[in-house]
């Protein structure tokens, strides 16, 4: 773990895994929630967690090495399930890059079980992990990737939650709605939600 200072009253921790980066941020919203630690916000990404509006960040970095932080145990909760066309512009070129037919993509896909590491880079936006074969971003990104885009980039997994640039590889899409303003929670995906993409058939 290596803990940095970003200005006046924030930390960004550093640590080795997605795992535990998701065991930290569980920690701190545990301790947050006791009382124990006193934080506006606390924002997990890839390999780190963001503590921002913290009163002595100086003393919580002395802190910070006397904890235990236990792994994440198993979340009892449903499955959000988000049905896939599996007909995007680089589906054959996944298949190429896994020495597999374009049917198999679907197939590999579909039968993985995703959880979402952390959010970021659009509202609704979830970084899945659990994908089984890691594919590289595209050497040429497009300036504009449709809503419902299921796709592809590195070990991840994620849907466009609306129109945006991106280099994410394109397998599918689906109609299932990521961000509603309107609707409690507004993200339909959190950090630690799971997730399963099931295939269905062009309207």
């Amino acid at each position: 773990m290596r803990v940095l200072p970003v200005g006046d009253r924030a930390l960004l921790i550093e640590v080795g895994t997605g795992e535990e980066a998701e065991a930290l941020h569980a920690e701190l919203l545990r301790r947050r929630a006791t009382g124990d630690l006193a934080v506006a916000e606390i924002v997990p990404a890839a390999g780190t967690v963001l503590l921002d509006g913290l009163d002595d960040p100086s003393l919580l970095t002395g802190r910070l090495a006397s904890w235990e932080v236990p792994p994440v145990p198993p979340r009892a909760q449903d499955v959000v399930e988000i049905p896939v066309r599996y007909d995007g512009p680089d589906l054959a070129d996944v298949a190429a890059h896994w020495g597999v037919d374009e049917t198999e993509v679907a197939r590999i896909h579909a039968a993985a079980e995703f959880r979402v590491a952390f959010c970021g880079f659009a509202p609704g936006f979830g970084y899945l992990t659990g994908l089984p074969r890691e594919v590289p971003r595209r050497a040429t990104p497009r300036t504009a990737v449709p809503a419902g885009s299921v796709a592809l980039a590195g070990p991840y997994t994620g849907v466009y939650p609306r129109s945006s640039p991106g280099g994410w590889q394109l397998i599918g899409t689906t109609d299932i709605v990521l961000w509603d303003h309107t609707r409690v929670p507004a993200a339909l995906l959190a950090p630690g939600t799971r997730v399963r993409f099931f295939p269905v058939a062009a309207p």
